[in-house]
């Protein structure tokens, strides 16, 4: 027999001794156990606790008023066959692109995938150009190739949508290379160093089945003919490729191909709010005790989710989280200042860092144009590049932010941020609303995690890239404008992290395949 036990609580400390503590619990001589979910509770740092949810199979009677019968909740996936003639064309190699190609690949359909960027393998040496001697490959960095943008950052893989296919994509993600605890960790994170060897699995998947891959191929145009599109791509040649089905997965940072789609084929499109703001490092041994009191050196770094509105309603909140991570250069582009968090697995780091972003809505950028927002964030990323004009990133420590002063160099806590900071007014850099409400913000945030206003805290502009300014409209068929192209995940206005733009490529594709509403 199986049993759901929810509810079963365990003290950091006794951790390791879960199987034991089952058997004394409920008197159980033989058993196997498998954990469903595993959360922490630190609502009281005097009683800081493991939540377990488990499954218990035994030939003994298990009983109490957490025990129940389990029930296998798991989604059975099928895969029909592609009934179409021509080949899918799957634009941009993210999450969002890779689970529609893994998916149409296990069907038959035999995908072809472009990706402006580099495989992984030769994608990592040009990143690491860049870090280390700042020599950036404008198609291949922390923003495009193999894995999308989400291959270089925390890999964290929470979400706010509830939907039965999250969890074949965790199992998906498993298979292909993640360790087992994104399966139940209630806060799963991949990692930058699992990421890599992921994305490489599922392509060799891919290209088994019979998916084909163009590496440093960029997608040009596309134009209709006779029933069907030609699609045209750039890389050491030129391609042409007839198909009538474009799934479109191009990520927030293909502005370029955003200006194509708008200006010249005049797909629909509609602006969208997005958020700019910094990255802020503390040390992670202070985070992990803010958070976890003396119970921080038996449970792994600590991780936290800040929100506030000041009175006029505009919002100001933590994103992409990275606890004992590092704060990465993130531009593809030239002459511009682009921050964002990555971690390994581990999260080993010394330093643990967030962004502190603040709403930014149409009326505040809009000059009457569909793509004015992407000319917003441009704007403010080559100011930040021309207060150093060498890739330093502009940066503060939270005391002299909060009272309108400049820092003149670090003090207890070293920056993680490869390229060095140039200390100034991040006023010349951000515009002054999103100034205002990141003092408010940090205020606030001190009052529900104590020693988030650490006056040695380093703040480190800018960071622009977190979402779309625009969305691609498309119908419940999940088709633009144009019949032929299916725009998806992040990029496209449609997902907000790793989980969520790889669930809207996936439904996508499926939708494709099954021609009904999911």
């Amino acid at each position: 027999m199986k049993y759901k036990i929810s509810n079963f609580k365990v003290s950091p400390k006794d951790d390791k001794n879960l199987y034991s503590l089952i058997q004394n619990k409920y008197h159980l001589h033989d058993f196997k156990y498998k954990i469903l979910q595993r959360s922490i509770d630190a609502r009281n740092k005097d009683k800081v606790f493991l939540l377990y949810k488990l499954m218990v199979e035994t030939k003994e009677k298990v009983s109490g008023i957490d025990v129940s019968i389990y029930k296998d909740e798991s989604i059975k996936m099928e895969y029909p066959i592609w009934k179409f003639s021509d080949r899918p064309i799957i634009v941009g190699f993210g999450p969002s692109g890779m689970l529609a190609a893994l998916y149409l690949a296990r069907c038959k359909a035999k995908p072809i995938i472009l990706e402006r960027g580099s495989k992984i393998e030769e994608r990592k040496k040009r990143v690491k150009e860049f870090l280390e001697n700042k020599k950036l490959t404008p198609n291949s960095n922390v923003q495009f190739g193999e894995g999308g943008a989400g291959t270089f950052s925390d890999g964290k893989l929470t979400t706010n949508l509830k939907d039965p296919l999250i969890q074949f994509i965790l199992n998906e993600f498993y298979i292909h290379g993640a360790k087992e605890d994104i399966l139940y960790d209630a806060k799963p994170h991949i990692g930058t160093d699992y990421l890599e060897i992921i994305v490489k699995n599922i392509r060799l998947e891919i290209e088994s089945l019979g998916g084909e891959f163009y590496f440093d191929t960029k997608f040009d145009k596309v134009k209709e003919e006779k029933d069907t599109a030609i699609v045209y791509a750039k890389g050491d040649k030129e391609y042409t490729f007839k198909t009538r089905h474009i799934l479109l997965g191009i990520g927030h940072s293909a502005k370029d191909t955003i200006r194509y789609l708008y200006n010249e084929l005049g797909l629909s499109m509609e602006q969208k709010s997005f958020s700019m703001g910094v990255r802020i490092e503390h040390k992670r041994e202070k985070i992990d005790y803010a958070q976890y009191g003396k119970f921080a050196k038996y449970l792994p770094a600590a991780y936290y989710k800040l929100a506030s509105h000041n009175s006029s309603g505009r919002g100001v909140y933590t994103f992409c989280m990275c606890p004992g991570g590092y704060v990465l250069a993130s531009q593809s582009d030239l002459g511009t200042i682009v921050v964002n968090g990555m971690s390994n697995n581990d999260r080993l780091g010394e330093n643990s860092n967030s962004a502190i972003l603040v709403d930014v809505k149409p009326s505040d950028y809009d000059k009457g144009n569909v793509l004015d927002g992407i000319d917003y964030q441009e704007k403010y990323e080559k100011l930040a590049f021309e207060l150093s004009k060498d890739y330093r990133a502009p940066a503060n420590l939270v005391k002299e932010f909060l009272e309108n002063e400049v820092a003149h160099s670090l003090r207890s806590i070293n920056t993680t941020y490869p390229h060095g900071l140039f200390f100034t007014d991040l006023n010349k850099c951000l515009p002054d609303f999103v100034i205002d409400n990141i003092k408010f913000g940090i205020q606030e945030f001190d009052k529900k995690l104590h020693g988030f206003n650490d006056p040695d805290a380093i703040l480190i502009g800018i960071e622009s890239r977190s979402s779309s300014p625009v969305r691609i409209i498309r119908d419940l068929n999940r088709k633009s404008s144009n019949p032929y192209i299916y725009p998806m995940g992040e990029g496209a206005g449609y997902a907000g992290g790793i989980t969520s733009a790889a669930l809207d490529g996936l439904k996508t594709a499926m939708k494709i395949i099954n021609g009904e509403s999911l």
